[in-house]
């Protein structure tokens, strides 16, 4: 079935390019929208995004393809990503990834086979201070344990208190 927007997501999009010169410029945003809705960002959605957008299906995947938060295929329900730039290198992030690649059962970019949680490894999550870093979702957890972890994973999936996210904006 080909995608498309749900009239809520479809009149918010409808909103959000009456704030750009462009249909053009409001890309980023309206791949947001879908990814929100579908989960990643297939074939039909780009050229879905296209459409709407008065642009090429290729266009799209120009841009689906340059930024990294864009999935292109089915991922879980919740995205851990793993800085692994040189402050949390030298804070040893490779044990904070072998514990959740143990305690998950997953491989860097695999998804769990519950479906719970993908695995990533990024360059940076500009939290240079609180070396070793990890997002989930949106939340940012720093000077991880393995410990910290658990109760971290625990209580995202209801089997221990949830740890504190660090949220932070900025570089790190």
């Amino acid at each position: 079935m080909p995608f498309e927007f749900t009239p809520e997501r479809r009149a918010h999009l409808d909103d959000l390019l009456t704030h750009y010169p462009t249909k053009r410029a409001a890309t980023l945003p309206a791949l947001h929208l879908a990814q929100a809705q579908n989960g990643y960002i297939s074939q039909d959605v780009m050229e879905h995004v296209a459409e709407l957008l008065d642009l090429s299906p290729a266009q799209v995947q120009d841009v689906v393809t340059f930024y990294p938060m864009f999935f292109q295929e089915p991922v879980g329900k919740h995205i851990i990503r793993v800085c692994k730039t040189l402050p949390c290198m030298l804070c040893d992030c490779k044990k904070v990834l072998d514990h959740l690649r143990e305690s998950l059962e997953v491989e860097v970019e695999g998804t769990t086979a519950d479906g719970n949680f993908t695995l990533l490894e990024v360059e940076c999550l500009a939290a240079c201070d609180q070396a070793p870093v990890m997002m989930v979702d949106e939340d940012l957890y720093g000077n991880l344990t393995p410990e910290k972890i658990d109760e971290i994973l625990g209580g995202i999936t209801g089997k221990a208190a949830p740890a504190k996210a660090e949220r932070r904006h900025g570089r790190g």
